[in-house]
């Protein structure tokens, strides 16, 4: 680039499964990091049979993706950073993922771990995510953002502690995995308020308390987690990125809509500002 180019955009890499239907994963990931200025980069860990109604089928993606991340390393410089999702990679291969991301050390890293797509099929158990977990996160420096749901089951509790387990209780198993903070996503939990909280182990900040919203929408989640990857990049900080994410969550959430009027609402994109004529 020149010096009289443009400035090039912050880099975002997305690490997930592949949603054809673009309401969740990693396509999802790229819209919501494009609206915000970023430039998205995305690499399949899952391949899914999935629409607005259902997830029916996840498999492991048919390219290596570790492949895939070593080819888009010239790329990686500068203010980048990379959001880690639904991963169909176990073993050796998901060791090697995790070598990889050491190697390339991004300087922002946030794990939205995943059991399932919002309806259909699972892919991962509590377990799953301890084993992930431990291969992941003693490298350092990841922010992982799970619901209640995720953290309950990570934490081996039973079904009922999604809505009655406290913030610390849900977010301490992953301080000790070697997670650098928890972002808690009280989407999950129940009454008439939403509220997230950020926990690192220096201690629990409650974030802000906003009523609940009528009806469901696919790919919340992704829309929260990409968004604070994007906002992190444009220079917020890390509580103030999980704030703003949640804040934009609410300001689109009836800005949604279903493809043929089949199943749940996915975020509509935002359009582009218009020049002036």
């Amino acid at each position: 680039m020149d010096a009289t180019g443009p400035t090039a955009p912050p880099l975002a890499l997305c690490l997930g499964g592949l949603d054809p239907s673009g309401g969740a994963g990693i396509l999802r990931d790229a819209l919501a990091l494009a609206e915000l200025g970023c430039q998205p980069m995305a690499v399949g860990l899952a391949e899914t049979l999935q629409n607005g109604l259902a997830c029916t089928r996840i498999e492991r993606p048919a390219v290596d993706p570790v492949d895939c991340i070593e080819s888009l390393a010239p790329h990686l410089t500068g203010r980048w950073g990379v959001k880690l999702s639904l991963c169909a990679l176990e073993g050796n291969n998901f060791r090697r993922l995790c070598a990889t991301l050491q190697h390339l050390a991004p300087p922002l890293r946030i794990w939205d771990p995943i059991l399932a797509p919002s309806v259909g099929i699972g892919l991962h158990s509590g377990g799953d995510l301890r084993r992930m977990a431990a291969e992941l996160l003693p490298m350092g420096g990841w922010v992982v953002s799970p619901n209640r749901g995720e953290a309950a089951a990570f934490a081996q509790m039973p079904p009922e502690a999604i809505l009655s387990a406290s913030p610390d209780s849900l977010a301490s198993p992953w301080l000790e995995a070697g997670a650098a903070a928890v972002w808690l996503k009280g989407g999950h939990g129940g009454g008439d308020e939403v509220q997230d909280f950020w926990i690192t182990r220096e201690g629990t900040q409650p974030l802000e308390r906003a009523p609940r919203l009528p009806g469901e929408r696919r790919g919340t989640g992704c829309l929260l987690s990409a968004t604070w990857l994007g906002l992190r990049l444009l220079g917020q900080g890390e509580v103030q990125a999980a704030i703003g994410s949640a804040r934009r969550l609410r300001d689109r959430w009836h800005l949604a809509f279903s493809p043929g009027a089949a199943g749940r609402p996915m975020f509509m994109p935002l359009p582009a500002p218009q020049e002036a004529p």
